[in-house]
């Protein structure tokens, strides 16, 4: 068996968390995790700007949760009286950039497993999109199928850019070879990245929903509901310019005509109500290109409480979940 070694201490705790590093304190209902770096390509600075987003996050804490127990308009509840008392924020794990990627990788997702496999729901804090890529290796410790949800202005689905797999332009793509992986929503999509028509048949190929952000403009977000089977387990995976880079404007490709707050934290809300999420990423924030009052951070902040409320509110997908397993055992 792998022994987990001990994640990095944050500057401050998510909302005032307690803080684990050490794997073997590690029972958890709820955890947040800060991965920092995913496999660099040679033509980007490294440690890259979005390095220090999971602290620039935590950093805003009080500005998108004054108090836990006070009331949250979004929600309609109060955090505090629906979150599991196994609550924890278990640091960060970065990476010098010597020696092999492969094993930072691979320590990730063995982390991500053991976290997996009592139950927890995870929220990691990237880092850019190529963290997300461990975090899928570790989908088979769930031992059900999975569907991905994921906001972006760009498709992500180069099989290498420059040799280099695991990096930013390949998440989804890594994903539509893993066999948990049931199918995809991707949504927000819009202008040009680094998809050629190549990459954009390999997804409808796949199977994978695409919306672009014009498209959600026009008719809503129910058809992107609609897509994402009741009561499947569903990973989402958000990068930060898939919103308007009005609402979220420290990103490497501000892209105008993205997704707004206010579209998305009500899908976000009836999809952990139907569904558990059982995992979340919030990913490519460059912390240097933020308003001085944070506003990125504090959207990210935002978002997960929205998911994790509606999770384990009355009626959450999370809650549910809790109170059979408790029936079974009776």
């Amino acid at each position: 068996m792998t022994t987990l070694q001990p994640t990095t201490k944050p500057i401050r705790p998510f909302l005032d968390w307690p803080v684990v590093t050490d794997p073997a304190g590690w029972q958890a209902d709820v955890a947040i995790l800060g991965i920092q770096h995913s496999e660099p390509y040679a033509h980007d600075p490294f440690p890259n700007d979005q390095s220090r987003a999971p602290d620039a996050i935590r950093k805003m804490s009080q500005s998108f949760c004054y108090n836990a127990a006070h009331w949250d308009f979004d929600t309609g509840t109060d955090l505090a009286s629906h979150l599991p008392a196994r609550h924890m924020d278990i640091g960060n794990v970065g990476w010098s950039g010597k020696g092999d990627y492969g094993d930072y990788n691979a320590a990730i997702t063995e982390r991500v497993r053991h976290l997996w496999r009592q139950g927890a729901q995870l929220v990691v804090l990237g880092g850019d999109h190529g963290v997300t890529i461990p975090v899928l290796d570790a989908l088979d410790a769930l031992g059900e199928p999975v569907h991905i949800l994921h906001i972006d202005a760009h498709l992500d689905w180069r099989e290498e850019v420059g040799g280099v797999r695991r990096g930013y332009s390949s998440p989804l793509q890594w994903a539509s070879k893993n066999k948990a992986v049931s199918g995809m929503t991707q949504i927000g999509l819009r202008a040009i990245g680094s998809a050629r028509s190549r990459e954009v048949e390999a997804a409808r190929t796949f199977g994978s929903k695409l919306f672009s952000a014009e498209q959600i403009h026009a008719v809503g977000m129910e058809p992107v509901l609609a897509t994402i089977p009741e009561g499947r387990a569903v990973y989402l995976t958000i990068d930060a310019d898939g919103l308007d880079p009005t609402e979220m404007p420290a990103v490497m490709a501000p892209t105008p005509g993205g997704i707004y707050f206010r579209q998305l934290a009500p899908l976000l809300r009836n999809v952990a109500r139907r569904n558990r999420i059982v995992g979340m990423d919030i990913v490519e924030i460059a912390p240097a290109f933020d308003f001085a009052n944070g506003l990125t951070c504090i959207m990210a902040g935002r978002l997960v409480l929205n998911v994790l409320s509606a999770s384990w509110s009355q009626d959450g997908a999370h809650i549910h979940a809790a109170k059979e397993c408790q029936a079974a055992l009776r």
